[in-house]
């Protein structure tokens, strides 16, 4: 990390202001973290906690920055910077997005334990049914070749039992609000493409999903699932 103590004179903030704002965005970056299921946290955000009270252009950039390490060296979370996913549909014929390709920037908080120690201290067992339908879904769409029509989706998903009008599923609850969830969370991103026959909602790989870990992991999950079942084929 850059030290910044040395700008914080042309600043015209104190060394105590200045943490007061880092410990002011950490707290605010974990709680809706929390409060959000780990949808991406905007720029914006931080940059008014910064702002509400001090004008200087570049000080964001340093409470930010700082925020950032501590984030990492207390917590053991990268805040990680996601660079927003460009529909591959082109301008023309798409009627509307989700979001411009333009938008502010985001953060993630993903944490930096070894992944034993994380699923041994850390992880949620009673959550891993989210998990698995996160997968399942980015995995169904990677195999589409990295975006899908909805209808073709639900196809794929109702052969597992998930249906679009389920909103009392046992373990996921409302169906159509967990796919959505994963829209909000930047694993999927959607799109209504116009064609001679109207108007297709096209599901697509957002920047989560494409971020090389999860990436890995999905395609390594795939491997998995295609060899349990041609180890099955074999044995009957």
């Amino acid at each position: 990390m850059a030290n910044h103590s040395d700008d914080l004179p042309q600043l015209n903030i104190s060394i105590e202001e200045k943490d007061k704002l880092v410990a002011e965005v950490i707290r605010y970056v974990l709680f809706k973290n929390h409060q959000n299921s780990g949808s991406p946290i905007k720029r914006d955000e931080l940059t008014q906690i910064v702002t509400k009270n001090y004008r200087h252009r570049t000080l964001p950039a340093v409470v930010i920055d700082e925020a950032k390490h501590k984030l990492a060296s207390i917590f053991g979370f990268e805040m990680r910077e996601l660079q927003r996913a460009r529909p591959s549909s082109t301008n023309q014929g798409r009627v509307s997005s989700q979001q411009s390709a333009a938008d502010a920037k985001s953060y993630v908080l993903i944490s930096q334990l070894p992944a034993d120690v994380y699923r041994k201290y850390v992880e949620d067992v009673s959550s891993a049914h989210v998990t698995g339908f996160t997968f399942v879904v980015i995995s169904v769409v990677h195999l589409a070749g990295g975006k899908i029509p909805e209808e073709n989706l639900w196809h794929h998903l109702k052969k597992m039992g998930l249906f679009e009008n389920d909103e009392s599923h046992p373990a996921l609850g409302n169906i159509k609000q967990a796919l959505e969830t994963l829209v909000q969370q930047r694993y999927l991103q959607k799109d209504k493409i116009s064609g001679p026959e109207g108007n297709t909602l096209v599901y697509e790989l957002a920047e989560r999903a494409l971020d090389g870990p999860v990436n890995e992991r999905v395609k390594e999950y795939i491997s998995q699932v295609v060899k349990r079942d041609v180890a099955s084929v074999v044995i009957n």
